[in-house]
């Protein structure tokens, strides 16, 4: 795993232990960020079970302001916050190590939204638990996602879920990955 451009491009990630992560091959990630880009330049972004850091540290070396980090696996926390000091981001880097969905349900709207949301729950949640990812969403829309901003949301191909609030401007397919990336359909102060 390693960073694909800018700041720190080149610089490898320490990878996820076990199959609890689900690392993104270089060549999504390149395409993921050919859409993203335009979202980046001194963006705030949020990497929803984040693992080992991948598309949050991507978005750092690509020109964003800070990154806040939700991961509560202690291994993937700990190659998170390996990788987060190897490339000497901490003071652009929050981590959240608590349980996502009860942070998002309790959490006080932000001074400044997420300019870019990346929301990549494990594939069995759109199973076991698509309630809980239909009320992130909708939490996500109302306080947390700028007027303007983006979900980058990535599943199984095989499964789907609207989440509700979020408009899909682009789906792409790879294998059986599938990346929707989602906008709010309105001025998220328009949201009920």
């Amino acid at each position: 795993m390693r960073i694909i451009a800018g700041e720190f491009r080149s610089r490898t990630l320490l990878p996820p232990t076990g199959n609890i992560t689900r690392p993104i091959t270089d060549r999504v990630k390149q395409s993921v960020f050919d859409i993203v880009t335009p979202w980046l330049e001194n963006a705030v972004v949020y990497d929803l079970f984040a693992g080992t850091g991948s598309l949050g540290l991507e978005s750092l070396s690509r020109g964003a302001t800070s990154a806040t980090f939700f991961e509560s696996d202690p291994p993937a926390l700990d190659h998170l916050q390996k990788n987060i000091a190897n490339l000497s981001v901490q003071p652009r880097s929050k981590i959240v190590k608590t349980d996502i969905f009860k942070w998002f349900a309790s959490a006080p709207e932000p001074t400044l939204r997420a300019d870019v949301i990346f929301l990549d729950p494990p594939y069995a949640f759109l199973k076991d638990r698509p309630d809980d990812l239909k009320t992130l969403a909708t939490q996500i829309a109302r306080k947390h996602l700028a007027p303007k901003g983006l979900v980058v949301f990535r599943h199984d191909v095989a499964d789907t879920l609207d989440l509700p609030w979020l408009h899909s401007l682009d789906t792409r397919d790879y294998g059986s990955m599938r990346i929707q990336f989602l906008t709010p359909p309105a001025p998220a102060a328009d949201v009920p």
